[in-house]
Protein backbone atom coordinates (compact mmCIF):
# COMPACT_ATOMS: atom_id res chain seq x y z
CA UNK A 1 0.00 0.00 0.00
CA UNK A 2 3.24 2.24 0.03
CA UNK A 3 3.63 4.98 -2.36
CA UNK A 4 6.57 4.46 -4.81
CA UNK A 5 7.19 7.98 -4.93
CA UNK A 6 8.18 10.36 -1.70
CA UNK A 7 9.36 13.81 -1.40
CA UNK A 8 12.19 14.70 0.13
CA UNK A 9 12.41 15.93 4.05
CA UNK A 10 14.32 18.57 5.67
CA UNK A 11 18.10 18.79 5.50
CA UNK A 12 19.42 15.04 7.11
CA UNK A 13 15.82 14.21 8.17
CA UNK A 14 14.05 11.34 6.62
CA UNK A 15 12.08 12.19 3.35
CA UNK A 16 8.23 12.68 3.89
CA UNK A 17 6.04 10.41 2.73
CA UNK A 18 3.02 11.92 0.63
CA UNK A 19 0.69 8.99 0.28
CA UNK A 20 0.68 8.63 4.75
CA UNK A 21 -0.08 4.56 3.48
CA UNK A 22 1.29 4.00 7.60
CA UNK A 23 -1.57 2.84 9.40
CA UNK A 24 0.11 3.43 12.83
CA UNK A 25 -0.83 6.41 14.18
CA UNK A 26 2.17 7.67 16.36
CA UNK A 27 4.05 7.23 12.66
CA UNK A 28 1.28 9.31 11.16
CA UNK A 29 1.09 12.25 14.39
CA UNK A 30 5.31 12.53 13.89
CA UNK A 31 5.42 13.13 10.12
CA UNK A 32 2.46 15.54 10.60
CA UNK A 33 4.01 17.20 13.78
CA UNK A 34 7.27 17.36 11.35
CA UNK A 35 5.47 18.72 8.75
CA UNK A 36 3.72 21.37 10.33
CA UNK A 37 7.17 22.17 12.35
CA UNK A 38 8.96 22.73 8.40
CA UNK A 39 6.18 24.62 7.48
CA UNK A 40 6.49 27.26 10.28
CA UNK A 41 10.34 27.55 9.56
CA UNK A 42 9.27 28.31 6.05
CA UNK A 43 6.90 30.99 7.05
CA UNK A 44 8.45 32.65 9.93
CA UNK A 45 8.73 36.06 8.73
CA UNK A 46 12.44 38.11 9.08
CA UNK A 47 13.48 39.89 11.87
CA UNK A 48 12.13 43.28 11.54
CA UNK A 49 15.00 45.82 10.42
CA UNK A 50 15.52 49.29 11.60
CA UNK A 51 16.80 52.58 10.23
CA UNK A 52 19.23 51.94 7.12
CA UNK A 53 18.33 48.15 6.56
CA UNK A 54 20.25 47.57 10.48
CA UNK A 55 18.77 45.75 13.31
CA UNK A 56 17.87 48.53 15.72
CA UNK A 57 17.96 52.34 15.90
CA UNK A 58 14.75 53.49 14.36
CA UNK A 59 14.42 55.39 18.14
CA UNK A 60 18.27 57.01 17.58
CA UNK A 61 17.22 58.03 13.69
CA UNK A 62 14.09 60.10 14.79
CA UNK A 63 15.70 61.56 17.09
CA UNK A 64 18.59 62.48 15.74
CA UNK A 65 16.38 63.77 12.62
CA UNK A 66 14.34 66.03 15.01
CA UNK A 67 17.53 67.09 15.90
CA UNK A 68 19.22 67.71 12.72
CA UNK A 69 15.58 69.78 11.38
CA UNK A 70 15.31 71.82 14.54
CA UNK A 71 19.27 72.86 14.42
CA UNK A 72 18.93 73.08 10.28
CA UNK A 73 16.06 75.83 10.88
CA UNK A 74 17.57 77.79 13.48
CA UNK A 75 20.99 77.96 11.13
CA UNK A 76 18.80 79.04 8.13
CA UNK A 77 16.52 81.46 10.16
CA UNK A 78 19.73 83.42 10.93
CA UNK A 79 20.80 83.52 7.22
CA UNK A 80 19.91 86.99 5.48
CA UNK A 81 19.79 86.47 1.54
CA UNK A 82 19.48 89.91 -0.81
CA UNK A 83 20.24 89.97 -4.26
CA UNK A 84 22.25 92.52 -6.03
CA UNK A 85 21.25 92.14 -9.79
CA UNK A 86 24.86 92.72 -11.00
CA UNK A 87 25.63 89.10 -12.25
CA UNK A 88 28.86 89.60 -10.25
CA UNK A 89 29.73 92.39 -12.43
CA UNK A 90 30.33 90.66 -15.85
CA UNK A 91 29.10 92.32 -18.01
CA UNK A 92 30.09 95.79 -16.47
CA UNK A 93 31.59 97.19 -13.30
CA UNK A 94 28.81 99.41 -11.95
CA UNK A 95 25.62 98.87 -14.36
CA UNK A 96 23.14 95.98 -13.50
CA UNK A 97 24.15 93.04 -15.69
CA UNK A 98 22.15 92.04 -18.73
CA UNK A 99 20.38 88.45 -18.70
CA UNK A 100 19.49 88.18 -22.22
CA UNK A 101 22.79 87.41 -23.14
CA UNK A 102 22.47 84.38 -21.17
CA UNK A 103 19.56 83.18 -22.29
CA UNK A 104 21.00 82.50 -26.17
CA UNK A 105 22.72 78.97 -25.70
CA UNK A 106 19.51 77.88 -24.17
CA UNK A 107 17.09 79.25 -26.91
CA UNK A 108 19.63 77.62 -29.71
CA UNK A 109 19.83 74.44 -27.86
CA UNK A 110 15.85 74.19 -27.37
CA UNK A 111 15.66 75.35 -30.92
CA UNK A 112 17.73 72.63 -32.31
CA UNK A 113 16.50 70.21 -30.29
CA UNK A 114 13.02 71.32 -31.79
CA UNK A 115 14.92 70.37 -35.29
CA UNK A 116 16.48 67.06 -34.07
CA UNK A 117 15.32 65.67 -30.34
CA UNK A 118 18.84 63.25 -30.72
CA UNK A 119 21.33 66.01 -31.79
CA UNK A 120 23.93 65.89 -29.03
CA UNK A 121 25.03 69.61 -29.90
CA UNK A 122 21.05 70.80 -29.03
CA UNK A 123 21.50 68.55 -25.79
CA UNK A 124 24.95 70.38 -24.51
CA UNK A 125 23.60 74.10 -25.56
CA UNK A 126 20.06 73.60 -23.58
CA UNK A 127 22.21 71.82 -20.60
CA UNK A 128 24.83 74.75 -20.74
CA UNK A 129 22.37 77.29 -20.96
CA UNK A 130 20.29 76.34 -17.79
CA UNK A 131 23.46 75.75 -15.47
CA UNK A 132 24.31 79.13 -17.41
CA UNK A 133 21.23 80.78 -15.91
CA UNK A 134 21.39 79.26 -12.76
CA UNK A 135 24.45 80.15 -11.90
CA UNK A 136 24.21 83.71 -12.99
CA UNK A 137 21.23 83.88 -10.31
CA UNK A 138 22.94 81.86 -7.41
CA UNK A 139 26.12 84.60 -8.16
CA UNK A 140 23.91 87.52 -7.96
CA UNK A 141 22.75 86.77 -4.32
CA UNK A 142 24.36 88.35 -1.62
CA UNK A 143 24.36 86.18 1.55
CA UNK A 144 25.06 87.39 5.40
CA UNK A 145 24.44 86.45 8.87
CA UNK A 146 22.64 87.99 11.15
CA UNK A 147 23.98 88.92 14.50
CA UNK A 148 23.20 86.67 16.93
CA UNK A 149 24.85 85.75 20.54
CA UNK A 150 27.60 83.18 21.09
CA UNK A 151 25.20 80.61 23.00
CA UNK A 152 22.62 81.09 20.57
CA UNK A 153 25.40 80.23 17.55
CA UNK A 154 26.93 77.19 19.41
CA UNK A 155 23.18 76.23 20.44
CA UNK A 156 22.34 75.97 16.59
CA UNK A 157 25.59 74.26 15.65
CA UNK A 158 25.29 71.75 18.63
CA UNK A 159 21.62 70.58 17.78
CA UNK A 160 22.69 70.48 13.81
CA UNK A 161 25.69 68.36 14.95
CA UNK A 162 24.45 66.29 17.27
CA UNK A 163 21.24 65.49 14.87
CA UNK A 164 23.82 64.40 11.88
CA UNK A 165 25.63 62.07 14.39
CA UNK A 166 22.77 60.09 15.50
CA UNK A 167 21.40 59.90 11.87
CA UNK A 168 24.63 58.31 10.99
CA UNK A 169 24.94 56.03 14.30
CA UNK A 170 21.51 54.80 13.68
CA UNK A 171 22.46 53.57 10.32
CA UNK A 172 25.39 51.27 11.87
CA UNK A 173 23.99 47.91 12.75
CA UNK A 174 23.21 47.84 16.94
CA UNK A 175 24.67 45.25 19.27
CA UNK A 176 22.40 42.70 20.09
CA UNK A 177 21.14 42.27 23.36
Amino acid sequence: MRSGRTIPGPIGGEPYNPGMADLDPRKQAQELSRLVEDQTLTTTPPPARGAGGTPGGVGTFFLGLLLTVVGGYLVLNQVQVTSSFTFFGLWGWSRPAGFGLTLLPLLIGVGVLFFDGKSKLGWILTAGGVLTILASILMSLSIRWETTSLFNTLLMFVLLAAGLGLIARSLRPYPAG
